[in-house]
């Protein structure tokens, strides 16, 4: 093991030697290309980390447009649900009046039909107690005038009553 600590000058000019040919030999042909494809993965690796931050953008502005989105659908929806509860609300009352105006006509009508009724019944009671009293009266005038001396007396008594002037 000493003699790796202690270097030979033959040793130090072959391994300088082919070290240098070495260099010579990668410098010319292997380091323009490692260095172009190094070039070109640096180039790839940045295109792909602006790619992935344009992405990263494109995806947050796209979150934001659907968050956008879902607050303007939910304040349609709200409005929605606002005027048809309105239009609800403006149907019932307007059924509930119409409704209640038809129920007024219906009691007005029953009432003037009540009435005309009843109107008709006391016409058709009068005329009927008329004639029962015409019948009355010429029964009783029948039974009363039989005799000639009653028909005398009743004519005396009218002619007593009228005042002649």
């Amino acid at each position: 093991m000493d003699f790796l600590l202690t270097p030979d000058p033959g040793l130090v000019f072959w391994t300088t030697l082919t070290f240098g040919i070495l260099v010579f030999v990668l410098k010319r042909f292997a380091w323009g290309p490692i260095l172009h494809a190094l070039r070109v993965r640096e180039e790839t690796i940045e295109y792909s980390l602006k790619a992935a931050d344009k992405a990263k953008s494109e995806v947050e502005d796209l979150v934001k447009l659907r968050e956008e989105l879902i607050d303007s659908a939910k304040t349609d929806r709200d409005d929605i649900m606002k005027e048809a509860r309105e239009l609800k609300e403006k149907i019932i009352n307007e059924a509930r009046n119409s409704a209640q105006k038809e129920a007024n006509k219906l009691i007005d009508l029953a009432r003037k039909q009540i009435e005309a009724e009843k109107l008709s019944a006391i016409r058709e009671l009068k005329k009927q107690v008329a004639e029962l009293s015409v019948d009355i009266a010429g029964i009783i005038l029948e039974s009363e005038l039989q005799s000639d001396q009653k028909q005398k007396e009743l004519i005396d008594k009218y002619l007593d009553n009228v005042n002649f002037n």
